[in-house]
């Protein structure tokens, strides 16, 4: 396994590859590997004879007090164990190789990006379709696999890639999970040991939704609120959404019928949280 910086290095590599007729697989991180990582790149190694990983903290999809400074890092840790997953390429760009002086161009999918994180976090997905787009300019790979866990991201960068037509299938990988439920996530690591507990709340709640609209509940409300009181029973965790979305619009949806997403944000301690779970009724 190679570790590659430069841009220029990376896209030189692919190219050869290419042309001996490889299918290239990209696995676009932002690092601090865990299972979820995994579980991308081995749907990867399944579909296709290079698996490329990056590593990059976007700083431009987090906003003013957010955690870009504190995001966990840990190049040496995500090097062990991409290539114990036999990942092929690391691309590790440092941020003056993405955003050199004078960059002054972004992506903006519309609609899409104002509800649910993108309505509480102003420019977050400005600054990962912006950065997705470099990246897949750059590797130009035949798929790009993402996790459920972002279903809003998913869906945007669908969005983006369709409108834009660019040549890429985005492949979608189910939510990996603790065996407690919770779902797997860099952010996990700013948990408590208390915190950590309770942090199951988020599953037990889609479960508990899940579980109301299989036995016949139908209005959107009335499960936002079982919901709602579910999670806040637990002292240390408060909502920040919870939204019944049709899956494709991500439009609010006031009765179940179709293909829908329920989604969340909590914030447990200090830490915000997300997971969602879809059905089709």
């Amino acid at each position: 396994m190679d570790v590659i910086r430069r841009i220029e290095d990376i896209r030189r590599i692919l190219l050869k590859l290419k042309a001996e007729g490889k299918k290239i697989g990209f696995v676009p991180t932002m690092g601090y590997l865990h299972k979820g990582h995994m579980s991308l790149v081995e749907r990867a190694k399944k579909d296709c004879d290079v698996v490329v990983l990056s590593i990059f903290v976007n700083p431009l999809q987090f906003g003013i007090n957010e955690d870009y400074d504190i995001y966990p890092r840990d190049i040496s840790r995500d090097t062990q164990l991409a290539e114990s997953a036999q990942v092929d390429y690391i691309f590790y760009p440092g941020a003056k190789e993405m955003y050199p002086k004078g960059f002054s161009t972004f992506v903006n999918v519309e609609n899409l990006t104002e509800v649910l994180c993108g309505a509480r976090r102003p420019g977050h997905f400005k600054g990962v379709t912006t950065i997705v787009l470099k990246l897949l300019n750059i590797i130009s790979p035949h798929r790009a696999y993402f996790g459920q866990k972002d279903a809003q991201q998913v869906t945007v960068i669908r969005r983006m890639v369709r409108d834009l037509n660019i040549p890429i299938e985005i492949m979608t990988v189910p939510i990996k999970r603790e065996r407690d439920g919770l779902a797997i996530s860099s952010r996990n690591e700013y948990l408590s040991k208390e915190e950590r507990k309770q942090a199951t709340c988020l599953y037990e709640s889609l479960k508990m939704a899940e579980k109301m609209i299989l036995q016949g509940e139908r209005k959107s409300e009335k499960i936002n609120k079982v919901m709602s009181k579910s999670i806040l029973d637990h002292r240390l965790a408060s909502v920040d959404y919870i939204e019944i979305v049709d899956s494709r619009t991500l439009k609010k949806i006031k009765t179940i019928k179709g293909k829908i997403l329920i989604a969340l944000a909590v914030k447990i301690g200090k830490t915000r949280l997300i997971d969602n779970l879809e059905m089709e009724i």
